[in-house]
């Protein structure tokens, strides 16, 4: 099989399941590899205006669940991913970016005052300064396509989920007097095999209406 071929196969294969084998357990190796792909996750200038939770404790997925309309996913699922995005964007900030550029590429601080720049005067004190919590919420979306996307090529099943209330999410999470908020959720492990959706047909336009080439 092709690597276009495999990368094929896993999305036909992949979809939301509402109901995952609570008894099966993603491997450490396999969890790790999948964390790893999610923190490597592109944004805007590099600058990773997000925070992913992963709740383990039984307790918190329990209250996680009844604040997410009562879906089993929740609790069913090996590992719970809660999504979360800056709601604030300050100097602090992009200083704590800036350095860890430096470090990260040997160079010298002087040369990254036309990226500083071009931060502060964007997302800090520009007009997108005005709709910061948008403009993460759109950066994380971004991060959970690429969870999904890492999950299915390594066959591990995904359930993305807006499906609850972040208001209470928040205040369960100890968000509300953080720089973050609740956005998306993501259940994640191996679907049940009785889940009657696995077996259904996946449903998509033809590529002729979705894709446009010009």
């Amino acid at each position: 099989m092709t690597h276009e071929e495999h990368l094929l196969s896993r999305m036909h294969w992949r979809y939301s399941p509402k109901s995952f084998d609570s008894e099966k357990k993603i491997p450490e190796a396999t969890w790790e590899a999948i964390a790893r792909s999610l923190v490597l996750t592109s944004s805007s200038y590099g600058l990773q205006p997000w925070k992913f939770i992963v709740i383990q404790d039984p307790a918190l997925r329990e209250k996680l669940r009844a604040a997410s309309w009562n879906q089993r996913q929740v609790t069913e699922c090996s590992h719970y991913v809660v999504l979360s995005s800056r709601v604030e964007m300050d100097e602090a900030y992009v200083e704590r970016y800036i350095q860890s550029v430096v470090a990260a590429r040997g160079v010298a601080i002087e040369s990254l005052a036309g990226l500083r720049k071009s931060i502060l005067g964007d997302v800090v004190h520009g007009a997108r300064s005005k709709i910061v919590a948008e403009w993460a919420t759109r950066q994380i979306y971004i991060a959970l396509g690429n969870l999904l996307t890492s999950a299915a090529v390594l066959s591990v099943d995904s359930c993305p989920m807006e499906g609850f209330d972040p208001s209470k999410y928040d205040e369960i999470l100890g968000l509300k007097d953080s720089p973050y908020r609740a956005t998306v959720a993501c259940a994640l492990g191996y679907r049940n095999p009785s889940d009657p959706l696995g077996k259904m047909a996946k449903v998509r336009f033809a590529p002729s209406e979705i894709l446009d080439y010009r």
